[in-house]
């Protein structure tokens, strides 16, 4: 192998896994935006959709961090270097349950993060338990019972949340979900990309067919251009959020670019935090920190 080849990984999806689609789209999206690993970071958890930065093809940064933790991996690294890309990928699981503070938390902050969640229904690397976006008495062929708990509608606890982007898509219309992924990769704050998705080996109802009869995409402009315009835009997407299973819209719900990103707080309380970033900085010479910690103790005692 040469010095600047990448070892080839073995992708052990399932045959027939919406992961699949859902990789294409986001190399199609990286690839057309022209981001390299100078540019953007990819940020996944744990589950199936764990392995997507292993299996990129292109020179992007990747870190395979923990269950329901992406998220907090993720905003540290924008807050260390604000200038690159950061997109998470993730789970129904790892974001909706194990990691559902931080998913809201992300909200509230409105950092410039793409998130983009493999959205199937179940635990698929643990085989087939219901996640959190499962409806109530659905049955898959592994579930010995009907699911007893009612899901979690990701677009509207989202739009809630605060994301200022908010899609859903379907991991098998690539075209779509790259577009939708690029939008919100470039998008100037928190974006979410909730992907359906089927997974062929543990949910026998939510399949390819089952989605297909179902989908349609949204014609609605959702975006916020003034703020007396914001509480409508919010209402038409929390409604067109719980559209119920017969018919599933996708597409753009909610987008606003008015409200200032958590980079843009940072900036107010710390004037040159744009200019001189936590990552570029010396923090130690020779094995000493440079760092005064002098003044900062006597500030306190002052307090």
């Amino acid at each position: 192998m040469e010095a600047n080849e990448q070892p080839m990984m073995f992708n052990d999806w399932c045959p027939g896994c919406g992961d699949f689609g859902i990789l294409r789209s986001v190399e199609g999206a990286l690839s057309e935006l022209k981001l390299d690993f100078t540019d953007a970071v990819m940020v996944s958890g744990i589950g199936c959709s764990g392995k997507l930065p292993h299996f990129i093809s292109g020179p992007v940064s990747g870190v395979h961090t923990l269950h329901g933790r992406a998220l907090a991996f993720a905003l540290g690294i924008k807050m260390a270097n604000p200038s690159l890309k950061v997109v998470v990928s993730a789970g129904d699981g790892d974001t909706y349950g194990i990691g559902a503070g931080h998913f809201v938390s992300a909200g509230r902050r409105n950092a410039s993060i793409a998130l983009i969640v493999h959205d199937n229904r179940v635990y698929g690397l643990t085989k087939g338990q219901a996640s959190p976006t499962m409806p109530m008495g659905e049955r898959t062929k592994s579930l010995p019972k009907p699911n007893i708990n009612g899901p979690i509608n990701p677009v509207a606890l989202a739009v809630a949340s605060g994301y200022t982007f908010v899609a859903r898509s379907f991991a098998y219309d690539v075209a779509m979900t790259k577009d939708l992924i690029k939008q919100a990769i470039m998008h100037k704050g928190m974006a979410l990309v909730d992907v359906l998705q089927p997974c062929p080996t543990y949910n026998d109802i939510n399949t390819n067919e089952w989605y297909k009869k179902r989908i349609y995409k949204l014609e609605d402009d959702p975006e916020v251009r003034s703020e007396k315009d914001a509480m409508a835009k919010i209402t038409q997407a929390i409604k067109n959020a719980y559209i119920g299973d017969d018919e599933i819209p996708v597409g753009l719900f909610y987008k606003n670019e008015l409200v200032p990103t958590y980079e843009e707080r940072l900036k107010a309380n710390i004037p040159n935090y744009l200019d001189n970033y936590p990552a570029f900085q010396k923090i130690e010479e020779d094995g000493a920190p440079v760092a005064d910690l002098g003044r900062l103790i006597e500030a306190r005692r002052v307090l």
